[in-house]
């Protein structure tokens, strides 16, 4: 099978296209994985450099394969998109010549694949999680300067959508105020910056549950005995970030609450060629009896399944 084989590109996107439009999925804030060709064996559709975007929904922009080999990346992109996580993908055909090993790869075998074998990595991009900082004290400053740094979106317009919340108004009486809209807003991490006495003092104002109080740290930050603001934003980073790497916090970007969530694609195992294939608008079905719905990786199978019927 030739390379793009028919009058176009399969996708109809670009290589620059693709760029352009992955800074634009970027500054949406919308997550995505880049799926880019890696490697390839004869008879194949694709070359090494073929790239593609798959979307949350599943949808694929771009090009990384015919109909079977793209249903493997979408589930595939699907999977690092929930997990975070690279993988390297290899889709090979049943009776594939030898194709060098890769240890660590994701192995699918594609009987609908017509002997080629294709090797595609799957890089999650996902929006950084975002800071919101309370206050203008030299510590507000500081914590949102070094924000970035670390990968981090710092805001100063609100809670809403932030998975982690840093109070420090030193003691200018909005504190409760500030601790009850991040607690609200579904924050997972609140940082009120406080000494032990004043914190405490700000919690007795609130009629907090168990859950609730796990989520408020005071004083904010690691015990590093820091002086100066940017070292207290420092500690108060590092208390951050423990609780992102420990699954505390929520790092998937946070629908904007008038916008209605995407729904995660199901999977159904194709009855045909044992493919798990992610159903999305144009994935091939058909109803069987009873009106249960029957999913096909490809046209091929779900003729084959008609057929025997």
């Amino acid at each position: 099978m030739g390379r793009h084989a028919g009058p176009s590109h399969p996708a109809d996107l670009m290589p620059a296209d693709l760029t352009a439009r992955m800074r634009e999925l970027t500054g949406e804030r919308v997550p995505f994985v880049h799926a880019v060709v890696v490697r390839t064996q004869v008879p194949a559709s694709v070359c090494p450099g073929d790239d593609a975007i798959v979307l949350p929904d599943g949808s694929i922009e771009g090009f990384v394969g015919g109909r079977c080999a793209e249903s493997s990346v979408r589930t595939a992109a699907l999977g690092a998109l929930r997990n975070g996580e690279a993988v390297l993908l290899r889709v090979l055909p049943e009776d594939a010549m030898a194709f060098p090993d890769s240890p660590g790869a994701q192995v699918v075998v594609n009987p609908c694949l017509s002997g080629g074998a294709l090797e595609i990595f799957l890089k999650p991009l996902l929006p950084p999680p975002v800071l919101y900082v309370a206050g203008d004290s030299p510590i507000a400053v500081a914590v949102a300067e070094l924000a970035g740094s670390i990968d981090f979106t710092a805001r100063t317009d609100g809670p809403a959508g932030a998975a982690a919340v840093v109070i420090a108004s030193h003691g200018r009486g909005d504190e409760p105020e500030a601790v009850r809209a991040a607690l609200d807003a579904g924050a997972r991490y609140i940082g009120l910056v406080a000494s032990r006495r004043r914190g405490a003092a700000v919690l007795a104002e609130l009629d907090l549950t168990e859950e609730e109080r796990r989520r408020i740290h005071t004083p904010a930050g690691l015990a590093i005995g820091a002086r100066t603001a940017p070292e207290i934003a420092l500690s108060i980073l590092a208390e951050i970030v423990a609780a992102l790497r420990s699954g505390e916090l929520v790092s998937e970007p946070v629908t904007e609450p008038e916008a209605e969530p995407v729904a995660e694609p199901r999977t159904a195992v194709d009855p045909v060629c044992g493919m798990t294939v992610t159903i999305g608008p144009g994935t091939p079905h058909l109803t069987a009896e009873g009106g249960r719905d029957v999913w096909f990786c490809g046209p091929g199978c779900l003729r084959a399944h008609a057929g025997r019927r």
